[in-house]
């Protein structure tokens, strides 16, 4: 059964403008009670207003729709369906919002406070702004992700939590495929860029990532979808298949160092050098 809310559903309806335009924030959920708090709390201590804040319920069945409900008077709008998987909730938010800007955020995510301020200061009239991501393993720092437009053809060196959109860029290179299960994100961006969209980088953290989520558990089905995207948007075969094979050999590697039980103390020499890495960077900020 359908269910929706929030301050649209009692006529509330928020706008930006020249100086102060109207961003709208999607996060798409479904049975994500363990996590979601964190994400809608850090959309609502953004240092920037005005923000129009959307949740798209995939039909949870746990106490997701419990807690939205209690956040009702920060959400602008959210439902509660069954859909056809997260391309097809992504797409939805994007056609409820009414922002000039819009941002995707994970339920196991969330944003730096200042990183809706630092989207619209520096977006300027590009299409795309997009900026650094911190991993997180176990309540610790994994890394610190390095992010470039211009390796999109490789890879995935942009990620979509870390990413704004102007709407007027999704109304002409198209939403998300809904074919897709895994990198959907990926085939967007590379679309995207390959269709002339302009990029600008910030050079900061905009948003933090836990691991797990579903390309992460099922990686060996999202390197395949990865490289058909490539293909689909016309990449040389070549090409495609080399950083294919590139991105399949460094995550086995990394599987490898977990069988051989040498990943622990690597990734805790890796996590010192992270933490000091964005402790460097907020000191700097």
């Amino acid at each position: 059964m359908k269910k929706k809310g929030g301050l649209r559903t009692k006529g509330i309806l928020k706008s930006g403008d020249a100086t102060h335009p109207l961003v709208s924030i999607i996060t798409v959920v479904y049975n994500g009670e363990k996590h979601i708090k964190d994400t809608i709390q850090s959309v609502q201590q953004q240092t920037y207003s005005p923000i129009e804040y959307i949740i798209i319920d995939g039909g949870s069945k746990d106490n997701t729709l419990t807690i939205i409900e209690k956040h009702e008077g920060s959400i602008d709008y959210w439902v509660s369906e069954p859909d056809k998987g997260i391309s097809d909730g992504f797409n939805k938010g994007i056609q409820a919002c009414r922002g000039e800007i819009v941002g995707i955020i994970n339920s196991d995510d969330w944003y730096e406070r200042d990183a809706v301020e630092k989207i619209v200061k520096n977006i300027g009239d590009n299409d795309v702004a997009y900026g650094k991501i911190v991993y997180w393993r176990h309540n610790k720092i994994d890394k610190v992700s390095p992010a470039n437009h211009t390796l999109l053809p490789r890879e995935m060196s942009v990620n979509h939590m870390a990413v704004f959109v102007r709407k007027t860029a999704y109304e002409k290179w198209g939403s998300f495929d809904t074919a897709l299960k895994y990198a959907m994100d990926y085939d967007l961006l590379l679309r995207f860029f390959l269709g002339g969209a302009t990029y600008v980088y910030i050079d900061a953290i905009i948003a933090n990532m836990r691991w797990g989520g579903l390309s992460d558990n099922l990686w060996i089905s999202a390197v395949k979808e990865v490289h058909a995207i490539k293909l689909k948007n016309k990449l040389p075969k070549t090409f495609a298949w080399f950083y294919t094979l590139k991105i399949f050999l460094f995550i086995s590697g990394s599987k490898l160092m977990n069988v051989l039980k040498i990943r622990k103390p690597y990734l805790r020499l890796k996590q010192i050098l992270q933490a000091k890495q964005v402790d460097n960077m907020y000191e700097e900020s």
